[in-house]
């Protein structure tokens, strides 16, 4: 397997774009359709967090996961200018301080603060929390805007971006199918999970850096998002994880925890506007990890789960990596189509 060849890719969400501006940069002819007419419309993208953590991931994920994740963080930084490269935090109330105990054991690569130390990252989570972990080398970025800057880079590489078709052209030396959840007619035991957000805006907090909130009932994990136009800071609070396949209005329930988690964490969300109020599904394998599938010029990436931005590049890289040498990685690809 050498190239350059001519490649279709279906789905034009996070997977899609990197797998089109990675094989794109390489020197292969690239046509993405997407079945939506307007940009990530039907996409599950734009709904994700887009915290860049695969150390905290490890947490409750397989290894693989932060194996791929720290790779993905360097071709991110590597590609677009706007990633946010500080760190992550990790805190939980004094009374729940065994969950912090546990999530530093259940993890690689953080470190434990004091208080003067978490005082000079995040100043407002003082004296509310007096400890936290720190994970250096984890990032976030904003998923609307970063899918806005992968899709132009798409197009400056040279790729051709139909919208309104889910049809392939005839011609292709191979098909790379990232249609995430609209695959789930030849993946049988694709699933989805519903993921739920709230966007916030205030002017009176400064979080600088993703935060993890550990509680026994109510965890979340809060991304800023930057400021809005007028200059308030905005912050994605997130996110429940919900066996169900559909992605309709939020549920006053999960609205009452992430709110109320929220206030937990600063009770200065208690006067942030909200913004908008969501959901998306995203889809997953029983065993919550990433496949790269493999069959006669058709090649399935999906399955991403919670970590599609995360891994998102990597799953580009490898995918080029094997069109163009025939080398597979063990954990992701699979070659024989029954096992899909």
């Amino acid at each position: 397997m050498t190239g350059p060849y001519k490649i279709a890719i279906r789905g034009a969400g996070v997977t899609g774009l990197w797998q089109a501006l990675t094989l794109a940069r390489r020197g292969h002819s690239i046509i993405v359709v997407e079945q939506s007419t307007e940009p990530f419309t039907d996409a599950c993208s734009p709904w994700a967090g887009a915290m860049l953590a695969p150390r905290c991931e490890e947490e409750s994920a397989e290894p693989v996961i932060r194996e791929l994740g720290m790779r993905g963080i360097q071709l991110w930084q590597a590609a677009y200018p706007d990633l946010t490269s500080a760190g992550s935090l990790v805190v939980a109330p004094a009374r729940d301080r065994t969950l912090l105990d546990r999530f530093e054991r259940m993890t690689e690569g953080g470190s434990r603060l004091d208080a003067t130390q978490l005082e000079e990252l995040e100043p407002d989570l003082i004296p509310r929390f007096d400890t936290a972990l720190f994970y250096a080398d984890e990032a976030h970025l904003n998923p609307e805007a970063a899918l806005h800057f992968l899709l132009n880079e798409v197009r400056n590489a040279g790729a051709v971006v139909q919208f309104g078709t889910g049809e392939t052209p005839d011609g292709a030396d191979f098909i790379v199918d990232c249609r995430g959840l609209g695959a789930q007619d030849m993946l049988p035991t694709l699933r989805g999970v519903r993921g739920e957000r709230i966007v916030v805006r205030s002017p009176d907090i400064a979080f600088e850096r993703s935060i993890r909130l550990l509680h026994p009932r109510f965890p979340l994990y809060l991304v800023p998002w930057g400021e809005d136009e007028t200059g308030a800071n905005r912050f994605m609070l997130g996110a429940t994880s919900i066996e169900r396949e559909d992605g309709g209005p939020v549920t006053l329930r999960s609205t009452l925890e992430l709110l109320s988690a929220a206030y937990v964490l600063d009770p200065a969300f208690g006067e942030a506007e909200i913004l908008s109020l969501g959901a998306g599904v995203r889809p997953a394998f029983p065993d919550n990890r990433p496949r790269i599938i493999t069959s006669s010029g058709y090649i399935f990436v999906n399955g991403l789960y919670r970590h599609g931005f995360l891994l998102a590049p990597v799953m580009a890289e490898m995918v080029a990596h094997y069109l163009e040498t025939g080398v597979t990685h063990p954990e992701v690809f699979i070659a024989d189509f029954g096992q899909r």
